[in-house]
């Protein structure tokens, strides 16, 4: 919907742009408001199926079957409602879907500080007990590594922050935000090695707290390339050395169809997806998160008798998660998840602008505190994860 060349197919769609002709030409605008649209379609398909799983515990469940099967009439029915989704009169729909895109999409960045504090602890644990095992010094070494390479892109981007997007005399919020963040990371990482976290979990270390902090320095800088002001939020072309004075589109000039910004996101929701698909944490409030089960419900299909011998004519085992005796995950929260991903991509992909009356995309601070905000948050939930054994002491964290 954002490559050259998209909105001279958008335009014929009837009335689609006609509030902005003789006010600014619509390849401005018709770009970001197609994505609005159809990515509306598909959060709308999501939750409508969301809803409809609610309390489905079996795959005996009618409902079931919609979830596991029927695919043609499912793909019909999104391709329907994104069709739909385009002959909505605008009126304040833009705007409206602008604040629930913006809601949406900060739940889902929740969700991938959830994971990734996950991934953080996994990774830990994974290397301590390879170098638990055997082989010390080179585990050692590479833990090592990999903590100070992190803690070294944290340094750099703090520095490289200070230097683009901070004046001496302007860019106060910047300069707030970069030197709140820096002392937090700071804090969590002592927190990490102090005496009675070790002592509560021995396998807490700077490996997590560098992760934490080098995506917490991603959520600063990309909440800070949502700045209105361009004084303070100046391109990556422009840092790089293109003569590019603004990331927001002028009157004659098409939609920057791709940013930095956007693609890092992209690429961070990707990984967020992808892990969630393959991970089974030891955590179970994660596993509830990444749709997985503590307990399988596999059974063996025309597999082993009781006594482990195949039975004739069988050659291999063939596992089949036939889920009568209950699903293995919330087929409900599975589509909601797809709900607020839906929101995420339409944010990222129109850079957290919106459609302001004077009839062009603007960056609002609204982003900028949504992206800051969550980035705290996610600092909260890494502390919590350290200091949680030893303020719930009759809970056990192993």
């Amino acid at each position: 919907m954002l490559i050259p060349g998209m909105e001279e197919q958008l335009n014929k769609i009837p009335g689609f742009c006609e509030n902005e002709k003789g006010v600014v030409p619509c390849n401005i605008l018709v770009g970001y408001k197609a994505v609005y649209r159809l990515c509306f379609g598909l959060a709308m398909f999501y939750l409508l199926l969301s809803l409809l799983m609610i309390k489905v515990k079996s795959s005996s469940d009618p409902r079931a079957a919609i979830h596991n099967g029927f695919w043609f009439f499912k793909f019909a029915a999104a391709i329907a409602i994104i069709i739909g989704a385009f002959f909505i009169p605008e009126g304040t729909f833009t705007t409206v879907w602008f604040y629930v895109g913006m809601a949406g999409a900060f739940c889902f960045i929740l969700i991938q500080l959830v994971l990734l504090i996950d991934f953080a602890h996994s990774w830990n644990e994974s290397w301590v007990e390879k170098m638990e095992e055997g082989n010390s010094r080179c585990w050692y070494a590479a833990l090592l590594s990999a903590t100070a390479l992190n803690y070294l892109l944290s340094l750099v981007a703090i520095v490289l922050f200070f230097v683009y997007y901070t004046h001496p005399a302007s860019c106060s919020e910047n300069k707030a935000f970069i030197s709140v963040n820096m002392l937090l990371c700071i804090g969590a990482s002592i927190m990490s090695i102090l005496p009675k976290i070790q002592e509560s979990q021995p396998r807490s270390g700077l490996l997590q707290s560098s992760v934490i902090t080098i995506y917490t320095m991603y959520l600063t800088w990309s909440a800070m390339t949502n700045e209105p002001e361009t004084d303070c939020n100046p391109s990556l072309l422009s840092i790089i050395g293109f003569n590019i004075t603004s990331s927001i589109p002028k009157e004659g000039q098409s939609v920057q169809w791709w940013h930095a910004q956007g693609i890092i996101g992209l690429i961070l929701f990707l990984l967020c997806v992808f892990y969630s698909s393959i991970r089974t944490s030891n955590n179970s409030q994660v596993n509830k998160l990444t749709l997985t089960s503590d307990e399988s419900t596999l059974i063996e299909d025309g597999g082993a008798r009781s006594d482990g011998s195949l039975e004739d004519g069988d050659d291999v085992h063939r596992a089949v998660d036939n889920e009568r005796d209950g699903v293995t995950y919330s087929y409900s929260f599975f589509h909601f998840m797809l709900f607020l991903a839906s929101l995420y991509i339409m944010m990222t992909l129109t850079n957290w602008y919106r459609y302001e009356p004077s009839r062009e995309m603007k960056s609002q601070w609204t982003a900028v505190w949504v992206k800051i905000s969550s980035s705290w948050i996610g600092i909260v939930l890494y502390v919590w994860t350290l200091v949680a054994p030893l303020v719930l002491t009759n809970r056990d964290f192993d």
